[in-house]
């Protein structure tokens, strides 16, 4: 029989309780893919007491390595891939792995639910998360959202298409609860990289504030067209309420077709104009307004990243902050020290008067147009990768 899941309670700005979910103690869960994402979903449900199955088209002796750790599992790999879903109550996908595999068709004919890794993680989790998508700049701003916070006196965690898949924020809020200690949550907010993998896949998912940065075509190998993608993005919005914050690139068409569909409250950033609520560039300062406060938040000298799209990048942070309730001395802070990410307009070395520059993590046109505009010498470009439609 397939399980019910039930809806999550909504977040208010600081804390709420924590949310009613499913119980999936004795049910069978297939999850599919044993990437990272995948074996960090298993482990949770393992640990709420699923039976899970492990699922993946390579044979198991590519990945049993990877999840070795997690005891309990089921592995199926190779031609033993369908075997893996027969008779499971629920599917949960890594984001890997297109929802539209032929393999899921008659799962679905049978009424399993199948969601996405974000979605399962997102039905144990109690404190505020705030989510970032856009094809461009989510890493970048999730980073600085995550020092704004901490310098503005929270803990949050970060991670999400970043690094640390949610299912182990979910998991280390499960095994917190079990202690029995008064504070449940290792972390007060969840600032989540979200990819347009992750976002195809949710149901009720519901982020207090969601960001979306800026939509060029990408991942059209995964899509079926840019309209596609481009929803795929949109849906980061689809469960928020009026308590809720939607924050928007002003200075994006393609961004702002949303606006109209939003049910949160609007909060925009720009570098070309101002905006009634968020932040923006007047001249050579960042201005905020905000709940009737307009004043200067810090000069645009003081950002340590080059670029014009890295502006744009830190005026999404300071949004957040804003919403957040981050004190501007706190925010000033976080944005001087912020020195960016490895692998993206990375600095690497300089020899006999040439910059040698990484930016490996710039996959697509839009990205690598933009890191090209920030350069102000002479430069030698070296382009490679793979066709994504």
């Amino acid at each position: 029989m397939p399980v019910t899941m039930e809806k999550m309670s909504r977040r208010t700005h600081r804390t709420n309780p924590r949310p009613r979910t499913p119980d999936l103690a004795g049910q069978s869960v297939a999850v599919v893919g044993a990437g990272k994402s995948g074996v960090a979903a298993a482990r949770l449900l393992v640990a709420l007491g699923a039976k899970v199955a492990l699922v993946d088209h390579k044979p198991e002796t590519e990945w049993a390595m990877e999840a070795s750790d997690v005891q309990g599992i089921h592995p199926f790999g190779g031609e033993r891939f369908a075997q893996g879903l027969d008779g499971v109550a629920l599917v949960v996908v890594s984001p890997g792995v297109p929802p539209v595999l032929d393999a899921f068709d008659a799962v679905r004919r049978q009424g399993v639910p199948i969601i996405g890794e974000v979605e399962l993680a997102s039905r144990f989790l109690s404190v505020p998360i705030i989510a970032v998508t856009g094809t461009n700049g989510k890493s970048t701003v999730v980073s600085l959202i995550g020092a704004l916070l901490r310098e503005c006196g929270t803990t949050p965690f970060v991670g999400g298409n970043l690094g640390t898949p949610l299912t182990e924020a979910a998991l280390a809020m499960h095994q917190r609860a079990g202690l029995g200690t008064e504070e449940s949550a290792p972390f007060q907010e969840i600032v989540a990289e979200l990819s347009s993998f992750q976002l195809e896949t949710i149901d009720r998912f519901h982020p207090h504030v969601a960001v979306l940065l800026n939509i060029t075509p990408d991942h059209l190998d995964r899509h079926a067209s840019f309209a596609d993608y481009a929803k795929a993005k949109a849906n980061i919005f689809r469960n928020q309420t009026a308590g809720d914050f939607a924050v928007l690139n002003a200075d994006e068409a393609e961004v702002l077709s949303v606006r109209d569909s939003l049910r949160g409250q609007l909060v925009e950033f720009s570098v070309l104009k101002e905006v009634p609520h968020g932040v923006w560039v007047a001249g050579d300062r960042i201005m905020a307004r905000w709940k009737g406060r307009q004043d200067e938040v810090m000069p645009v000298c003081d950002i340590p990243l080059q670029g014009m799209h890295n502006v744009s990048n830190v005026l999404a942070a300071l949004a957040v902050g804003l919403v957040r309730g981050c004190s501007r001395e706190g925010m000033r802070r976080a944005v001087r020290s912020f020195q960016g990410l490895p692998h993206v307009c990375e600095v690497v070395r300089e020899r006999r008067g040439v910059t040698f520059i990484n930016d490996s993590k710039g996959t697509n046109v839009d990205a690598t147009l933009k890191a090209i505009d920030s350069l102000r010498q002479p430069f030698v470009i070296i382009l490679g990768g793979q066709e994504k439609g």
